[in-house]
């Protein structure tokens, strides 16, 4: 997994690419917890995750959690196929309560 950030005053975007899973969860917690102890918002592109398991799901659950509870704002965008799947199958696009341009099953199977 590899992640980049681009700060900006209040606001910090953090681009995630490749496997977000057991074995990317703990930096990607470190990473997201270090951003948002300094930043007020965190837009998260899930564009280039490719892969995603329980685990990452928990890291992006607590992330927003987190970001809550400290008065702050952690937004996705740019949900990949993987991580659609996993929200549909889980049912948890309305707890993060982001908006999610669906192209539906022919879209991600490539017809």
């Amino acid at each position: 997994m590899d992640i980049s950030l681009h700060e900006d005053g209040a606001r910090c975007a953090v681009a995630l690419t490749g496997a977000l899973d057991i074995y990317a969860a703990e930096s990607l917690r470190a990473a997201l917890l270090d951003a948002l102890s300094r930043h007020a918002a965190l837009d998260l592109d899930l564009s280039g995750v490719d892969e995603i398991d329980s685990a990452g799901l928990q890291v992006l659950m607590a992330a927003k959690a987190m970001a809550g509870a400290e008065g702050g704002e952690l937004t996705m965008r740019g949900h990949s196929p993987a991580v659609l799947e996993v929200l549909e199958l889980t049912r948890l696009q309305g707890y993060f309560g982001d908006p999610v341009v669906e192209f539906g099953a022919a879209a991600r199977e490539g017809n």
